[in-house]
């Protein structure tokens, strides 16, 4: 009897472990998903770090874990999506506005049905993952040096379908590991003529359809890896996602109407630089 209670005991401290693992890999999502430094590379080094999320059942929670991050901007944004929706039989504006998030989103879906898989099996390398962070760390710091009178489109409304689509066009490099969605389409954005507040707003309304289609694309096909009993485990990672995400992506909106994005340019270097250490080292295994 009481070894059968010491393996129930050891079975309910694994569970409890597990849980607070998916907490953990939950707030990493909600923190980098919408900042421009990549949340793939810093879920890697989590679930790395933590273990228990490197087989197919950890690569299908980090797909269902992205749910609660984009939950987060949904609500935050809840006001301007409500009055899209209710505008759009008779404002010209909602209509303009639905028509280039859906032009932006486009690229995406035809160069990830076309080259993911391919991208997936060669791309996913310590040294692409690092370069790829501190390339676009040296890109975001000469975004940041553009001169103000480059700045032509001030509000999303501003933007036309041409905008959005070479906006959808940048967000396509994000499919090379450690590149960001929402770095690419922000420092893209801004170096396309795009204010800050332009480009991180219009990354966010780009990221609803983007990470929805691309969750649910892929939580079929790896369907047959999911089971009732992982429901508390995704359960509690897609919770901390949601509440991280929602916190930081109102902290981004606010610190982006008086700072650069400088700092995270330095960070994705460092970074960077962390991927070569972890990788040569073994700390890490930086394969898909």
């Amino acid at each position: 009897m009481s070894g059968k209670r010491t393996v129930a005991h050891l079975e309910l401290m694994l569970d409890t472990v597990m849980l607070i693992k998916a907490a953990i890999m939950g707030i990493v999502e909600g923190l980098t998903e919408f900042l421009p430094i990549s949340s793939t590379g810093h879920l890697i080094l989590a679930g790395s770090l933590l273990g228990g999320f490197d087989d197919t059942r950890g690569k299908v929670f980090e797909i269902a874990i992205q749910t609660g991050a984009i939950l987060a901007v949904i609500i935050v944004y809840w006001q301007r999506l409500r009055e899209t929706a209710a505008g759009l039989g008779n404002d010209e504006r909602a209509r303009r506005f639905v028509l280039n998030v859906a032009i932006g989103f486009l690229p995406a879906v035809i160069l990830g049905l076309l080259f993911g898989k391919a991208i997936k099996a060669h791309l996913f390398t310590p040294v692409v993952v690092a370069t790829t962070f501190i390339v676009g760390g040296i890109i975001i710091l000469w975004a940041e040096r553009r001169p103000a009178s480059a700045v032509r489109v001030h509000e999303v409304d501003q933007m036309t379908p041409w905008d959005a689509l070479k906006v959808g066009l940048v967000q396509c490099l994000a499919m090379v590991p450690g590149t960001s969605r929402s770095g690419s389409t922000i420092i893209g954005g801004m170096l396309l003529g795009l204010s800050r507040k332009a480009a991180t707003d219009f990354s966010f309304f780009l990221a609803i359809p983007t990470l929805i289609g691309a969750g649910l694309y892929s939580l079929y096909k790896e369907r047959d890896s999911l089971a009732v009993a992982d429901v508390p485990l995704f359960a509690v990672g897609l919770l901390f996602s949601f509440i991280s995400a929602w916190i930081c992506v109102r902290w981004l909106l606010r610190y982006i109407a008086s700072h650069s994005f400088t700092p995270f340019a330095w960070y994705r270097i460092a970074f960077g630089i962390v991927v070569l250490v972890t990788a040569y080292t073994g700390v890490v295994v930086w394969q898909d």
